[in-house]
């Protein structure tokens, strides 16, 4: 039976990849004036969907159609502001009772997506049929996917005259063995790859033996905020995510009883909801931290919040490219970090924008947040090196990085594509970059 089920498989394989030639030749010219991008949930409150509508209101200001793909709808109205240029599309509204066929496939775990994803419970075979029609009937343009589980889906079934583009905002070490074998098969079929950061671009490139047409890193851009810069003057302490045992506020939470003993003026306040809310009050209480240590909720005013404040903590042990440091920094706060081997370590360079923690410690996290708070000094040189980093981050900077890569991929989809030509060193020189810019120079 086993051998029989393979050899179906491989039957429906081949007629898949035939109907995919013959849609080849048939495909109009390649395109990239026309932009979607897949999200889990549009409407939600994570950093991914704040650094896409980021993007897309730049590509959207730059002349491209462009078009957010949301395979949820949970809430009526976004909870982050968005450019009105953007459109809207969204494959399963959970906001409607779901009956007849649509509720018994609603039931039905999903398929398409791999059970190590870590937003797996969200899909179902309702949105498996969703979300596979919606990227069959496309057939031109651009579509860009923001999650593993999306990406493998995308680089699976992505009709051949569409330029495809997987976005990954999760390290690749940080996922689970199946989907890295998953990611091994399937990524080389993306048009690009692109990373948040030079890490996870070195561990993509050494892990796929057969690379995409392009692996790029192009890092978030700081998204526009309200308010001014932080005069430093507020005796208050900021953390910004996502309340889950990942992000690691119980450990900011037991550091700051060190930091309210030596400084009991200071306030710690964390802002965000999640299943580890009731957990973290719990703790706060029964260390006797209230009125010390306050959760005020989410926010989709950071820029506010950030101003009031003068450092910023993160003390998640992994992260990816947390966007919460570039919008700390853009708003000149003290960062205080953990030594994360991703994301904070490439964004944040020791004692010049801000304090790497290391080893990871409870104790280490304490004492350089209370070394912050005694050196004033200090805390206004932090500030001073976050905002000239900030700069190298600005949307404008970003986006000519975004540019430069959909010209190339049309290119190389047309066949105009021309390799770039090193540049030549001086004699006895070292090699000369192409334009030398701060973010460039850091790469």
């Amino acid at each position: 039976m086993r051998a029989l089920a393979g050899k179906g498989k491989a039957v429906v394989y081949q007629l898949f990849k035939a109907h995919d030639r013959r849609r080849e030749r048939a495909a109009p010219p390649p395109s990239t004036h026309q932009i979607k991008i897949l999200l889990l949930h549009a409407y939600g409150m994570g950093g991914t969907i704040r650094t896409v509508f980021n993007l897309a209101g730049y590509l959207a200001s730059t002349g491209h159609d462009v078009e957010i793909v949301s395979i949820l709808k949970e809430a009526e109205e976004p909870f982050f502001p968005v450019d009105p240029r953007v459109r809207f599309r969204f494959l399963d509204d959970r906001l409607v009772p779901r009956t007849g066929l649509r509720g018994r496939l609603s039931k039905m775990p999903s398929k398409l997506i791999p059970p190590q994803e870590a937003a797996y419970h969200r899909f179902n075979v309702w949105t498996d049929l969703r979300l596979a029609r919606w990227i069959r009937s496309v057939d031109t343009g651009v579509i860009m996917a923001t999650r593993p589980g999306l990406n493998l889906v995308l680089a699976q079934l992505a009709p051949p005259g569409v330029i495809t583009i997987g976005q990954e905002h999760v390290a690749l070490r940080g996922q689970p063995q199946e989907m890295q074998e998953l990611v091994k098969r399937r990524y080389r079929n993306f048009d690009a790859l692109v990373t948040l950061t030079r890490a996870d671009m070195r561990d993509y490139r050494e892990t796929l033996r057969r690379k995409p047409g392009k692996l790029a890193r192009i890092p978030n851009a700081v998204p526009p905020m309200t308010g001014g810069i932080s005069r430093l003057e507020h005796k208050v302490v900021v953390a910004v995510g996502r309340m889950t045992r990942l992000k690691g506020f119980h450990r900011l939470i037991t550091a700051w009883e060190s930091v309210a003993a030596a400084h009991p003026d200071w306030t710690l306040r964390i802002f965000g909801a999640g299943p580890q809310e009731d957990n973290l009050r719990a703790q706060i209480a029964e260390a006797g931290l209230e009125g010390r240590v306050e959760l005020p909720g989410p926010t989709a005013d950071v820029g506010a919040e950030l101003e009031r404040a003068s450092i910023f903590a993160l003390s998640s042990r992994h992260e990816g490219f947390p966007m919460t440091i570039l919008e700390a920094m853009a708003k000149g706060l003290a960062i205080v970090s953990f030594n994360s081997p991703h994301g904070p370590k490439e964004m944040i360079t020791d004692e010049v924008d801000g304090l790497l923690v290391k080893p990871r410690t409870n104790a280490n996290l304490a004492a350089a947040l209370i070394r912050v708070i005694e050196d004033e000094e200090l805390r206004h040189r932090l500030a001073e090196g976050a905002l000239a980093t900030a700069v190298t981050y600005d949307v404008k900077s970003v986006g000519a990085r975004w540019d430069a890569l959909l010209e190339e991929l049309l290119a190389r989809r047309n066949g105009t594509y021309v390799k770039p030509v090193p540049a030549v060193p001086p004699p006895g020189g070292e090699p000369v970059p192409e334009a030398v810019s701060p973010e460039l120079l850091r790469e």
